[in-house]
């Protein structure tokens, strides 16, 4: 490409106006970086040669901005940065740091466009760049979408090598020796004569010095950490039962609060008699509140036992009272009207379908909760002038923002002290542990409150797993998939989240179809529409968003298509994929389990090969048909992903979201009755039992071009993988989700 080209395409990317929220954006505001948050509080000899890295005289601190959720993102963040830097892992300690501009995330960029994640065409590639250049001057710091990995593996090694060479530069000015003949090793700089010069000493001369930004990254060869197996920073916490998580935080002077919403979510409070609950032991304060009633006291027990006294009149759900009629909103959604976009179409569908022998299936999904282990929490301090907030979240920025105007005090007096959480799966995107923390505190103002959600509370209130439902058609010929037609109705979560986030997108959601349209298949005629069902209960993001729900349409009907061919589902899948890297999961995973070789009586395997969030995943799902019902023996899986940082966390993550997947296809739903979410603890939504648990083996391809994230893309082959293994098995079609409905599970 000449230069006139290449300087009309850069113009066009950075200079083009991007408008969101109002606020447009230019070349020069995407080309100036963010104020550096820790050079607001630097000592005079700190060295902060970045937003990430602190040398004093008494140690090394590395920022690790993505919010820790158990998948190991804190322990990843140091690696990357310990890699350049030249330190070892237990020479450091970590902070998420507060909330910054700094920590922008533009990985996000990805999902953002409408685009398949392997098009790199001018189109979508000047569209993820601009949508990168919005991230940046909105300071989206943000944790999800499978990002954390790939916002971070760059600039997180360029973070530590520039803070290496700094180092060096100063070891330099100080000897008198060329920076070039200096070397770094466990956190020092080490002179032609072997003399260490630890970085600690150096930090203040470091601190006086502008830091060598041009610095090379590292080839392969030489990486010291990346790549292989490291234990991470929180096992002995983990292990010891010492890790301190949201909902152990203390703080002096603290009380404890628990509150009552109105299970009929988004309706309010009518009235309510606290009489009886007023009197009660340790009871302190009731606060009313426009949508339930809280409990302040002496400890939370007490909190939730006065609660359980409090009578309350409630007001009628905004959407379908019965389960029965969030399906008929769903199946009523199939129309042109609902249409939210066609997003794929090859070749001429309804020609094809013409006069063909066509097959025809009906799918389902329900709406889940994502009960992760730790209930919601929140601290909260509301101060004269400013607020301090302990508690886990993905959005530290739209926290301080929110916290803001809901106080009507400027943002710089929020405080966010961001602390690790036992699980998420996207329960930690939402704000009613903050809110109503916030409008308890400032109740008791320059009183620690600790706010803790019940069980029962926590179902209630969660925004779920989008409801949705696919009606597919196809044909075949010759032993082959000719035709696959696939229209898709769900609520959309994504439109559900960004009302509350108060910055509706406009357009179609990509999470509707996404795991369908961009299935890496060339079917000749091949077509996917995404239907928008009207907002019932409202949704949120669960882990996966939609190829959750799509994933498992498009895997079950083309495993039906395949089998009305009499074709094998691993070869036909193989012939027809398109796509080198998905390709590459597919062959894997064949091989793993030796498809094709023989099977004893009884059993059955099903394959899936689903993209979400960049990554190709396959896996292959093997179970047995007992007396008692379906038996989970081995489930292979296979994932590109371009780099495995680390391989221990990455199997773990990949194992957790077989689990995950397989678990919730099997057991868990939510249902309405009364307006009210009927399963309300995890006896009624189990997920995988541990005596239920498979084999799970686990690989990671680095094939690919592009370094991504892997904490949700092993879930949505998981459950068709199962549902087309039980076919295999029995001779079962499983098309709506829970299984437990059509089959048991010993």
């Amino acid at each position: 490409m000449g230069r006139g080209k290449t300087i009309a395409r850069r113009s066009f990317l950075i200079g083009s106006a991007v408008v969101l929220g109002g606020v447009a954006f230019g070349t020069y505001l995407v080309k100036s970086d963010p104020e550096n948050p820790l050079a607001q509080n630097a000592g005079a000899g700190d060295a902060v040669f970045n937003p990430w890295v602190k040398i004093t005289g008494s140690g090394i601190t590395l920022v690790t901005p993505h919010t820790d959720l158990g998948q190991g993102v804190t322990a990843m963040q140091a690696m990357l940065i310990a890699e350049e830097l030249d330190v070892e892992l237990d020479q450091i300690s970590t902070t998420p740091g507060q909330p910054a501009a700094a920590y922008y995330n533009t990985a996000l960029a990805a999902e953002a466009v409408p685009f398949r994640s392997n098009d790199d065409g001018f189109a979508a590639s000047a569209m993820r760049e601009t949508m990168g250049a919005v991230m940046k001057v909105l300071g989206a710091q943000v944790t999800g979408g499978s990002t954390s990995v790939p916002d971070s593996f760059d600039k997180l090694r360029h973070a530590g090598a520039v803070a290496r060479e700094t180092l060096k530069a100063a070891a330099s000015a100080e000897t008198g020796i060329d920076a070039g003949q200096l070397k770094t090793e466990r956190g020092a700089v080490v002179l032609p004569d072997g003399t260490r010069m630890d970085y600690t000493t150096l930090a203040a001369a470091a601190a006086r010095m502008e830091p060598v930004t041009d610095v090379p990254l590292r080839d392969p060869s030489q990486w010291r950490l990346i790549g292989k197996s490291q234990q991470r920073l929180d096992t002995l916490a983990k292990s010891t039962g010492t890790q301190v998580y949201g909902i152990d935080v203390k703080v002096d002077g603290m009380v404890h609060a628990s509150v009552r919403s109105n299970p009929r979510k988004g309706a309010p409070m009518l009235g309510f008699d606290a009489t009886a609950a007023e009197g009660m032991r340790g009871v302190q304060k009731i606060v009313a509140l426009p949508y339930g009633v809280a409990v302040v006291a002496d400890n939370t027990w007490r909190a939730f036992r006065a609660l359980e006294e409090i009578e309350i009149d409630w007001d009628v759900a905004p959407y379908p009272a019965e389960q029965s009629g969030h399906w008929a909103a769903v199946a009523a959604s199939f129309t042109s009207e609902r249409l939210d976009k066609e997003w794929r179409h090859d070749g001429d569908v309804d020609a094809a379908l013409d006069g063909a022998d066509v097959l025809t299936a009906e799918y389902r999904a329900p709406y889940v909760a994502h009960q992760p282990l730790e209930p919601l929490s929140a601290v909260v301090r509301v101060g004269s002038d400013r607020v301090d907030i302990w508690a886990a979240h993905q959005l530290p920025r739209f926290v301080q923002q929110r916290v803001a105007k809901r106080l009507g005090i400027e943002t710089a007096q929020i405080h966010l002290h961001n602390q690790f959480a036992g699980g998420s799966f996207g329960h930690r995107l939402e704000f009613d542990n903050i809110d109503i923390a916030v409008d308890v505190a400032r109740e008791v103002p320059d009183t620690p409150v600790k706010l803790t959600f019940r069980r029962e509370e926590d179902f209630a209130q969660d925004y779920n797993r989008q409801i949705g439902m696919a009606r597919g058609r196809g044909a075949h010929a010759g032993g082959k998939v000719t035709v696959l037609d696939l229209d898709i109705a769900t609520v959309s979560a994504s439109r559900s989240q960004s009302k509350r986030l108060g910055a509706p997108v406009p357009g179609p959601d990509t999470q509707i179809p996404a795991g369908a349209w961009n299935m890496r298949y060339a079917i000749p005629d091949l077509r996917v529409r995404a239907y928008a069902v009207p907002e019932l209960a409202p949704t949120s993001s669960w882990r996966s968003v939609g190829a959750s729900t799509a994933g498992f349409f498009a895997e079950s009907f083309l495993d039906e298509l395949i089998h009305a061919a009499g074709a094998d589902p691993m070869e036909e899948r193989l012939r027809l994929v398109d796509d080198d890297d998905a390709r590459g999961v597919l062959e894997a995973v064949a091989e793993m389990s030796d498809w094709g070789g023989p099977l004893e009586a009884g059993k059955g395997r099903g394959v899936a090969l689903v993209t979400s969030f960049g990554v190709p995943t396959a896996e292959v799902v093997e179970v047995t048909a007992t007396d008692a019902g379906i038996r989970i023996d081995r489930v292979w899986v296979a994932a590109e992903v371009g780099r495995v940082v680390d391989p221990v966390t990455f199997e773990n993550v990949v194992a957790g979201g077989v689990i995950w997947g397989l678990g919730h296809a099997m057991n868990s739903e939510i249902t309405y009755s009364d307006g009210r979410a009927v399963q309300d603890n995890f006896h009624m939504g189990e997920g995988m039992r541990l005596h239920q648990c498979p084999v799970i083996k686990v690989r990671g391809l680095e094939n690919g071009v592009t370094v991504r994230g892997v904490g949700e893309p092993p879930v949505p082959p998981a459950a068709p993988a199962l549902a087309n293994a039980i076919f295999a098995a029995t001779g079962t079609r499983l098309r709506e989700m829970p299984f437990f409905r059509t089959v048991d599970f010993v």
